[in-house]
C-alpha cells in the first residue's frame, strides 16, 4: 500500500444533485447490499511507467476531477456532497501475475464508508518498478459509467503526457448551484409532469403475475450475443431515422407487451443527460431514469419504431428532476390509483458507440441470417437484489452486439428470461426485412414456444 497526496483548486459543500441523489436512494433502500452500485475499469498501458508517475497522475487526476475528492454525508437528515480542497489516497500496489479483473472485484465488493472514504480505490500492478495495469472502482455517487470512462481517458493521458492542459469544465457543484436556480428548477416541473402524466396512463406495473416460486437467490441474469441482431438494429435504425438504441428499447417493449399482454408498456431508460457540451466530460452521475411509454395497438413491429423514436426523445429531454420531488409524486400517484405505481421494467444502453448504418455496403439479408447461427446465449449472473424486475443492459461494440436480461425469476422464469432473449433477435431480424405482426409475438415468448433458438 502507499499513498499519495492530491490538492485541488477549491473546497465546498451543497446538496446532492439530482443525479447523486437519485443513486443515494437507491444505495439506501440496498444496505448493506449497496456494493452492488460499485463498478470498475481497468486501464492497461501499452508502455508501464514507473511507479512514482503513476502516483504523480493519481493525485492530477483527483486534483482535477471535484467528484474524486468527495465526501456524502447525512447528518442533518438531508444528504450532502463535501468536496475537499486536499488530502491523501491509499493506493493498492500488487504484482502484475494478479488478474486484474478478481483485484477490480475484490475491490468492488466491499462498501464504500460514504463520509469518510474518498469515493475512488486504485490498485497499481506493477513489476521491476513499472506499472503495467491500473484498476479503478468507483462508488456510484460519484461517477456513472461516462464519467467513469472520462476518468480512464484523462488517467491515460497523465500517464503518457505528465499533465493536461484542457479546462476541465463544470463540476457537481456547479450543477447543484444551477438545478436549485429558478430555470433548473423550472425544467425539473417539467420532467415531473412528463412523468405524472405518463404513470397515469400505464399500468401500475408492467409484471404483475408471479409465474414461478421465488428461488434462493432470485435475480438471474442471461446474455446474448448476438452479429445479426447488431446488424439488423443498425439497418432498421437507418430506415427509419432512429438510433440504433431506440430501436432496441421499442423492440424490448413489444415483447415485453407479448410477455404480460399489456396494450400499453411503460420502461425506464437510464438517460446519460450528457447531452451539452458542458455536461459532456463531467466526472459524476448524471444519469437519471426517463420515462419512456408505448401505445404497442399498432398492427405491425414496424409500424412502431417512428412512435418509438419519438417516445425515447421526449423521455431524454426529461430525465433530469429533483429525485425527492418525484418520489413524492409517484407516491402520490399510487394513493390515488390504490396501489404503488412503478414500471420496475428498465433498459440500459452503455455502448460507447451508438451507429445507424455502416462504412461499406450494408449486409444483405442473406448475410443477417447466416450470423444468426454464430449466436449464442449463456447465463452469467445470479443475484440476491435488483431494484427491478426486469432489467435490460446492452453493450458492444459496432458489429457483436451483447444484451443481458436481468429478471426476478418469480415473474419471468429461467426459460423464459432465454426465450426473451432469442425472441429479441429474432424480431430484429425479422422486422429489417419484412413487416412483422405484432399478433405474431405471443408464440414467440410464450411458454409454448417448442424451442430456442
Amino acid at each position: 500500500m502507499s499513498t499519495v497526496e492530491f490538492r485541488g483548486d477549491r473546497a465546498g459543500e451543497d446538496v446532492l444533485t439530482w443525479g447523486q441523489r437519485a443513486i443515494w436512494n437507491a444505495v439506501m433502500r440496498t444496505v448493506p447490499g449497496d456494493h452492488f452500485f460499485n463498478f470498475g475499469r481497468i486501464l492497461t498501458l501499452r508502455t508501464p511507467v514507473p511507479v512514482e508517475a503513476a502516483h504523480r497522475a493519481v493525485a492530477a487526476l483527483v486534483a482535477r476531477h471535484e467528484s474524486l475528492r468527495t465526501l456524502f454525508q447525512d447528518s442533518t437528515g438531508e444528504p450532502r456532497q463535501r468536496v475537499a480542497a486536499w488530502g491523501t489516497l491509499d493506493i493498492l500496489e500488487l504484482d502484475d501475475d494478479e488478474d486484474p479483473e478478481t483485484v477490480r472485484d475484490r475491490l468492488e465488493d466491499v462498501t464504500f464508508d460514504y463520509p469518510a472514504e474518498w469515493p475512488l480505490r486504485v490498485a497499481f500492478l506493477k513489476k521491476d518498478g513499472l506499472v503495467g495495469t491500473v484498476v479503478l472502482v468507483f462508488c456510484h455517487l460519484a461517477a456513472d459509467g461516462n464519467g467513469a470512462d472520462v476518468v480512464v481517458r484523462d488517467l491515460r493521458l497523465l500517464l503518457v503526457r505528465g499533465a493536461l492542459h484542457t479546462p476541465v469544465g463544470r463540476q457537481p457543484l456547479d450543477l447543484a448551484a444551477e438545478q436549485q436556480s429558478p430555470a433548473g428548477q423550472q425544467a425539473g416541473r417539467a420532467a415531473l409532469a412528463h412523468w405524472t402524466t405518463g404513470l397515469r396512463r400505464v399500468p401500475p406495473t408492467m409484471f404483475t403475475d408471479r409465474r414461478a416460486e421465488p428461488r434462493p437467490r432470485p435475480y438471474w441474469c442471461a446474455l446474448l450475443t448476438s452479429r445479426a441482431a447488431d446488424h439488423a438494429a443498425r439497418l432498421l435504425a437507418a430506415r427509419y431515422g432512429a438510433s440504433s438504441s431506440t430501436v432496441l428499447m421499442t423492440a424490448a417493449a413489444a415483447l415485453v407487451g407479448a410477455v404480460t399482454g399489456r396494450p400499453v408498456c411503460a420502461m425506464t431508460p437510464i438517460v446519460n443527460n450528457r447531452f451539452s457540451a458542458a455536461d459532456r466530460d463531467m466526472v459524476s452521475t448524471l444519469a437519471q431514469d426517463g420515462l419512456f411509454v408505448l401505445d404497442l395497438t399498432t398492427a405491425t413491429f414496424n409500424e412502431l419504431l417512428r412512435p418509438g423514436w419519438q417516445a425515447a426523445l421526449t423521455s431524454f429531454r426529461h430525465a433530469r428532476y429533483d429525485q425527492v420531488a418525484l418520489d413524492a409524486a409517484v407516491a402520490g400517484i399510487g394513493e390515488e390509483r390504490g396501489e404503488p405505481v412503478h414500471p420496475y421494467c428498465c433498459f440500459n444502453d452503455v455502448r460507447f458507440a451508438d451507429l445507424a448504418g455502416f462504412a461499406g455496403a450494408p449486409p444483405t439479408e442473406a448475410e443477417v441470417r447466416a450470423a444468426m447461427a454464430e449466436s449464442t446465449v449463456g447465463w452469467s449472473k445470479q443475484l440476491d437484489q435488483l431494484v427491478c424486475r426486469f432489467c435490460l443492459h446492452v453493450e458492444g461494440e459496432p458489429g457483436q452486439l451483447g444484451v443481458s436480461l436481468t429478471a426476478d425469476t418469480a415473474y419471468l422464469p429461467p426459460e423464459e428470461i432465454e426465450r426473451y432473449l432469442w425472441a429479441l433477435e429474432r424480431l430484429l431480424v425479422e422486422a429489417a426485412f419484412r413487416d412483422v405482426p405484432l399478433a405474431e409475438l405471443p408464440a414467440w415468448v410464450g411458454p409454448d414456444t417448442p424451442e430456442f433458438p
